[in-house]
């Protein structure tokens, strides 16, 4: 097992260089949901930008595009109200190299042929919310899961994609945590981060990480709406700067964390993404 700490490894990957453009550090693209649903979406792509990708982009249905063009100024949009969108977008776009899909994404079946459009490009990606869910209720989509794919799900979202494994009514220890997320990660071929108060990471074949915020209690602030799509994004943007999908999972969790830990009490899932610059200053990033 391994206990998460920011190391300066951590920390000079997260550095950008004056020699490099926007496109070094990637380009991310996060799929909303319909329009009233935007807003998860909006949150994540958000994340990635304050993290650090270079460029980020909101793909949602044509009658979603005003509201997020309403909301959003630094973050470009593209309508994917379909799987041929998102196809023709990825082949036109090489740069796109990270997606987040499942915050207020949708459960319709044109949903999960985005999905499995998203999947089959092979590219980086982050797997929450609805996509799970997805994944959950067509069996198929989860076997076109690979190596650079990180799924976030809390615990009936856990139960949900692995029966079985998930805790039950009694809760679990944390060794039967860390045993189900290795389990996880071993099936799916894919990382794993199984959220809560000890938050467990696994990529196949590899020590479990563990994130064990239990004994601060401002972090018990992130049970909000939204937080985990703060995450999602997080995790997505660091992607899209080109780290290891497990390294972008276990430095997200870190950060999403310490942000909390400033935060405390009365957070909400806004108040995260902004918390970046100053957590990035305090880490001399």
């Amino acid at each position: 097992m391994t206990l998460l700490e920011m190391t300066p490894e951590r920390i000079e990957v997260l550095r950008k260089r004056s020699d490099q453009h926007k496109f070094d550090h990637g380009s991310a693209l996060v799929l909303s949901g319909p329009a009233t649903r935007t807003g998860a979406a909006r949150l994540a792509a958000m994340a990635a930008l304050r993290v650090g990708a270079g460029v980020v982009t909101v793909g949602a249905p044509r009658d979603a595009l005003p509201e997020c063009a309403a909301h959003l100024t630094g973050i470009m949009l593209r309508e994917v109200s379909e799987a041929l969108d998102l196809s023709l977008i990825l082949a036109e776009d090489q740069r796109i190299n990270a997606l987040c899909i499942g915050p207020g994404f949708g459960l319709e079946p044109a949903h999960g042929a985005i999905l499995r459009a998203a999947l089959a490009t092979q590219r980086a990606v982050v797997l929450d919310a609805d996509a799970l869910t997805l994944m959950a209720q067509d069996r198929e989509l989860f076997t076109q899961l690979h190596e650079a794919c990180v799924l976030t799900p809390h615990a009936g979202e856990f139960r949900r994609l692995f029966p079985g494994l998930g805790e039950d009514g009694d809760g679990f220890t944390l060794d039967e945590k860390k045993d189900a997320t290795q389990r996880a990660a071993d099936m799916s071929g894919a990382v794993v981060l199984y959220k809560g108060g000890q938050t467990t990471i696994a990529a196949p074949g590899c020590p479990v990480a563990v994130l064990d915020t239990m004994s601060e209690p401002n972090v018990a602030w992130l049970a909000t709406a939204g937080a985990g799509d703060v995450l999602a994004g997080l995790i997505t943007g660091l992607l899209a700067k080109g780290l290891k999908p497990i390294e972008a999972a276990e430095i997200g969790a870190l950060l999403h964390a310490m942000a909390a830990k400033v935060l405390g009490p009365g957070l909400i899932a806004e108040d995260l993404p902004g918390q970046i610059p100053g957590l990035f200053r305090e880490l001399g990033v």
